[in-house]
This record gives structure tokens, C-alpha cells and sequence, in this order.
């Protein structure tokens, strides 16, 4: 049986601490009144998580068109962390850790998980460098690249790790292959209620996949006209979600990410995936660069690649991987990229310093 959003699990723990309903209340009134900055913004949340009202406002990240605030069920949240709880197999009593802000909905269903699964759910500062207990177990974390990087001696604790906020880099991809934790890259939105996918990056088994997603229970998927994805979750979202992801769908269950269709290069009628270029590329170069286009005459639009530092020569070798027309005709030099908070490049911007 589902449980309502009004309702806390006896087994939720907040800190070593367990709190009911009421008792929740006057720990958001503490945090909002004395609490540090990340506390005041939990604070805040849980206020309303525990109103009358049926929903909360927060802000979506731009997957689905320009950035905005929308207004999203709690019942869709609980349903959301059911799915995770499932998938994962978590239960009541494990220990998790949230050191996610809770601007982000990734951050809000890190608590709602613990207060609907009844888990035991650690907080600390969201920071890039997040400080939790070495030495205690945890069941169940979600981290963006950049915190799981920095932390990558100290997960050892942690059962499982979900990544999201942006793309696993290669070269956290290859460090992650020999820790204890198991660790999956989500794929999701706020209009979802966070992750409606994931893929497991480490610890595969003979047969499985790292570049394919495995949606979670009652999601449907399909795509439009231009090859994106389309949501069908009514659990989430009463309504069908029209993504501007480009992807490849396998069966009924599965997908592969090829990247978005707002990026999508034409160059001489031939179709280019950025993302999908980036992808071949990455175990070959060292640092961040970005597969992307210029006005050409000839071709519409020519595809460039732009590295992050100093100029230096790149061998030839470096493209073998590559289709006949993915390779990159011009090689530009920026010396720093523009970022977001949680460490994802931002493409627009990068480019505006050409």
C-alpha cells in the first residue's frame, strides 16, 4: 500500500534522531529560525512539505524548455521515492546520506525517500567537498560528479551511490570501476520528480550495458517526430512529457542516450550528435573540451571542437574512433569554461567566449 504524503514512517530518523509528525514541524521552524544556510532552505521545505497544501513549488532545470517555476504533487514525490525504494531495494531502517542541496529536487527526494521509506538519513552541508562519517555504513546516497570525485577515497562506506545533475565524466568513470560502492547515473527532470532511469556504471556482470538506461517501474517511454524522448509516467505527472533528449529506444524498458536536440548539428544534410562525438572522445583527451558548430558556407554548419587550456597539437590518432563525418574540422582554445553549481558545463555560454 502507497502511503500518503501526510504521513511520516515510524522508522524515520533525522540525524540519530526520530521525529513524528509534529515533532518534524518544530525541527523546520528550528532550522528556518537558527539554522545555517543550507539548514534554513531544509527548514523551509519541510514546512511545506508538512502544510495543507497538496504540493510544492520548485524550480525545473531547463530539460524540457527555459527554466521555470512549476508546482509539483507530494503524492507524485511519494510515488517517485516508492519506484527508487523498489528498484534499489531499500527498506526501512537503512542508513542514507543527503549532502545535496535542496534547491534541487534531486536534494528535496533525498528527504522525502527517508520520511516515506523510514530510513535514517544523515544531513550535511552540500558542498564539493562533502564531510560525512568515514566509518559509518550507509545504505543509499545521491551525489553530482564533481562531490563523488572529490569523495572517491571515502565512499567506501556507502552501498550504493545515484549520480545526476550532469554527465559522468571518463575519467571518473574509470576510478569508479574498482570501489566497493555501486554506483548509477540517473536520468531524469523536476518535471519527473527526479530520475525516471539509471545505468549502472560499475560492477557490471557479463551482458549488461553501461550506455543503456533501464527506466523504473510504471514509466513508459516513446518518441516524437524528431526522435526525442516522450514520458508517459501518470504516477509523476498527469501529464505526457515531451523531452528535448535524442535517444535510441530498446524494447520496452530500456534506452540510449545520444544527446539533445537543441545541440544537434546539420552539417551537409549528415545529423551530429555533440554528446554522442564527446562520448567516443573522452578516453582519448585528457581535458574538458566540447564538440560544436560554426556558419559554413559549404556545409551549413561545420563541426568544431573546443578544449578548455592552453593550445597544444592533437595527434590524428586521437580521431580514429570516429565515423567519416564526426570528425572535427577546426580546433578552438578557450582557457576556462563556464560551469553550473553542480559542475555541468554550460554549452551557450562556453561558446559566447568564442
Amino acid at each position: 500500500m502507497t502511503p500518503k504524503f501526510d504521513k511520516v514512517h515510524r522508522r524515520f530518523k533525522l540525524n540519530g534522531n526520530s521525529y513524528n509528525h509534529d515533532a518534524l514541524k518544530e525541527v523546520a521552524y528550528s532550522y528556518i529560525k537558527e539554522g545555517e544556510p543550507f539548514e534554513r532552505v531544509i527548514g523551509n521545505f519541510v514546512a511545506d512539505w508538512l502544510d495543507h497544501n497538496d504540493f510544492i513549488r520548485t524550480n525545473t532545470s531547463g530539460s524540457t524548455g527555459k527554466p521555470k517555476t512549476i508546482e509539483v504533487k507530494k503524492q507524485a514525490m511519494v510515488n517517485s521515492a516508492i519506484a527508487t525504494g523498489d528498484y534499489f531495494n531499500i527498506s526501512p531502517g537503512d542508513k542514507a546520506l543527503l549532502c545535496l542541496p535542496l534547491e534541487s529536487i534531486a536534494g528535496k527526494m533525498m528527504l522525502v525517500r527517508a520520511m516515506m521509506l523510514g530510513l535514517e538519513l544523515d544531513i550535511v552541508s552540500p558542498s564539493k567537498f562533502p564531510s560525512f562519517d568515514n566509518y559509518k555504513t550507509y545504505d543509499f546516497s545521491a551525489m553530482i560528479p564533481t562531490q563523488l570525485y572529490n569523495s572517491i577515497e571515502r565512499v567506501s562506506n556507502i552501498k550504493t551511490i545515484i549520480v545526476g545533475g550532469a554527465p559522468v565524466p571518463i575519467h571518473l568513470l574509470k576510478r569508479i570501476q574498482n570501489i566497493e560502492a555501486t554506483v548509477y547515473e540517473t536520468f531524469g527532470m523536476t518535471e519527473t520528480v527526479s530520475h525516471i532511469a539509471v545505468r549502472k556504471l560499475n560492477h557490471l556482470k557479463d551482458g549488461e550495458q553501461s550506455n543503456v538506461f533501464k527506466l523504473l517501474p510504471n514509466i513508459k517511454i516513446s518518441q516524437d517526430d524528431r526522435g526525442c524522448l516522450v514520458i508517459n509516467a501518470p504516477r509523476l505527472n498527469s501529464e505526457t512529457i515531451v523531452t528535448n533528449d535524442v535517444v535510441n529506444i530498446i524494447g520496452k524498458s530500456e534506452f540510449e542516450w545520444l544527446g539533445r536536440y537543441d545541440n544537434v548539428i546539420n552539417s551537409g544534410g549528415v545529423k551530429l550528435y555533440p554528446e554522442t562525438i564527446e562520448a567516443k572522445l573522452q578516453p582519448e583527451i585528457n581535458q574538458r573540451f566540447l564538440v560544436a558548430s560554426k556558419t559554413d558556407k559549404e556545409l551549413g554548419e561545420k563541426l568544431i571542437m573546443v578544449l578548455e587550456g592552453e593550445r597544444f597539437d592533437i595527434p590524428e590518432t586521437v580521431f580514429q574512433g570516429l565515423d567519416k563525418y564526426e570528425k572535427p574540422k577546426e580546433m578552438l582554445f578557450i582557457p576556462k569554461f563556464v560551469e553550473t553549481v553542480s559542475g555541468k558545463v554550460q554549452r551557450e555560454k562556453t561558446l559566447d567566449l568564442l
